[in-house]
C-alpha cells in the first residue's frame, strides 16, 4: 500500500538526478487531463490561465472518465502523451503501487500563505508518495423540487420508491453506490466498510440496490446527472456536489441537494511514469496547489480546498456550499481508498455481472 508522503526526499533526488527539479523549463505546453464540465472550468480559471500568464506555458486541457486504463496503456507502450492527471485517491494508490505513476518530491511544495509548512497545511491524508491533493468533493444526491412531492432528507429516501416515486440516476460503478445502499439500509456510516468486507455485507448492499435497479438510469460522465434531472429522465440522481452547484447557482435549476450520507473524497494530481515534460508539470503542480490557487478555485465550484490556509480566503457566500461546511457534514462517510484499492476489481466484476443480469 502506498505510504503517506513516503520517500519524499528519495523522490526529490530522483527528480534532480534526471534534471527534472526546478522551474517550468523548456516545455512550451502541458497536457493536463481532468473530468470536464464545471470542474475543469474551475481549474482553467484558477490554475491554467494564471499559470500561462505567469510562465507562457500553454495548458492543453483534455477530459476523461477516470480510471487508470489509458494511463497504463501509455506507460506500457512507452508513449506517454499526458503530463498531469486529476485522479481519485484509490486510483492514485493503485497507480503508485503498480509503478505507473511518478513518485513526487512533496517536500518541495510551497508553504501556506500564512507561513505554515505544506506538510502541516495540507489536510491529513492529502499528500502521498505519488500524488498531491487538490480538493475535497462529495458524491451526494439531488432531486428536482418541481417533480418530487415532499422533501427527501435522508439517504434512505433515495431508495424509497413508494414515498418518492420516479426514476433514479446512479453512477455506473460500485463505488459510492454500495456505501449508499448500506447506509440506506440502516448501517451507520462508521460501520459501512467493516460491513462491506464480509460476504453478507456485500449481499446486503446488492439486495438494497435490487430494490431500485429497474427504476435506475446509469451515468458515467460527471456532466450527465444534472442533465438527466433537467431533461426529466430522472427525479433524483446521485452526482458530484460541484456539478449540482453549477446547475443550481449558475443555471438556476430547481434542484435540491441532500447531504445526508454524503460520500466524500479528494482529487489529486499525478504524473504518468516516463512523461516527457515532468519538470514543467511539477512546476505546475506547485503553482496550482498553493494557498491562493486553491482558494480561487472555490470561486467557481463548491469543492473545498485541501489546504487549511485556503479556507479563510474563500468568498463568504461560497463557504456554506462546501462539503465540509458544518450543516452539510453531519452524517458524512469518507471514501476508504484502501478498501477500494484492495477490492475494486472484485466488486466491479460483481457489479457489472449484476447490471447484466
Amino acid at each position: 500500500m502506498m505510504k503517506l508522503m513516503k520517500s519524499a526526499s528519495v523522490a526529490a533526488l530522483a527528480f534532480a538526478a534526471v534534471g527534472l527539479a526546478g522551474t517550468a523549463g523548456a516545455a512550451d505546453s502541458l497536457t493536463v487531463v481532468s473530468w470536464g464540465g464545471a470542474y475543469t472550468k474551475s481549474q482553467v480559471e484558477a490554475y491554467h490561465k494564471p499559470y500561462t500568464a505567469k510562465t507562457g506555458v500553454k495548458i492543453n486541457s483534455e477530459d476523461y472518465n477516470g480510471g487508470l486504463a489509458e494511463v497504463r496503456a501509455q506507460v506500457e507502450a512507452g508513449n506517454v502523451t499526458w503530463d498531469l492527471i486529476d485522479v481519485e485517491l484509490s486510483d492514485a494508490v493503485r497507480g503508485c503501487d503498480e509503478g505507473i505513476l511518478e513518485p513526487l518530491p512533496v517536500d518541495e511544495l510551497p508553504a501556506g500563505a500564512d507561513g505554515t509548512p505544506a506538510a502541516s497545511d495540507f489536510i491529513a491524508g492529502t499528500l502521498h508518495e505519488c500524488a498531491v491533493g487538490l480538493i475535497v468533493w462529495s458524491t451526494v444526491y439531488a432531486y428536482d423540487s418541481t417533480k418530487v412531492s415532499g422533501s427527501p432528507s435522508t439517504i434512505a429516501d433515495f431508495f424509497d420508491l413508494k414515498k418518492f416515486p420516479g426514476k433514479r440516476g446512479m453512477r455506473k460503478t460500485p463505488k459510492a453506490n454500495l456505501e449508499f445502499a448500506l447506509m440506506a439500509d440502516g448501517v451507520p456510516a462508521g460501520k459501512v466498510y467493516e460491513t462491506l468486507q464480509t460476504a453478507a455485507g456485500v449481499d446486503r448492499a446488492f439486495k438494497k440496490l435490487d430494490s431500485i435497479k429497474n427504476d435506475t438510469i446509469w451515468w458515467e460522465a460527471g456532466a450527465q446527472p444534472p442533465q438527466l434531472l433537467a431533461d426529466g429522465e430522472v427525479v433524483m440522481t446521485t452526482a458530484y456536489n460541484g456539478r449540482l452547484f453549477n446547475a443550481i447557482a449558475n443555471e438556476k435549476k430547481p434542484f435540491e441537494i441532500v447531504w445526508d450520507g454524503q460520500v466524500w473524497d479528494i482529487d489529486l494530481w499525478v504524473m504518468p511514469k516516463g512523461g516527457k515534460n515532468m519538470k514543467a508539470a511539477w512546476d505546475f503542480v506547485k503553482f496550482s496547489s498553493d494557498t491562493q490557487r486553491l482558494a480561487d478555485q472555490a470561486k467557481y465550484i463548491s469543492y473545498g480546498p485541501v489546504r487549511k490556509s485556503s479556507f479563510p480566503k474563500i468568498l463568504p457566500e461560497m463557504q456554506g456550499h462546501m462539503p465540509t461546511a458544518p450543516d452539510n457534514f453531519k452524517n458524512p462517510l469518507q471514501n476508504n481508498f484502501e478498501f477500494w484499492a484492495d477490492y475494486s476489481d472484485e466488486l466491479t466484476e460483481r457489479f457489472n455481472a449484476w447490471l447484466a443480469s
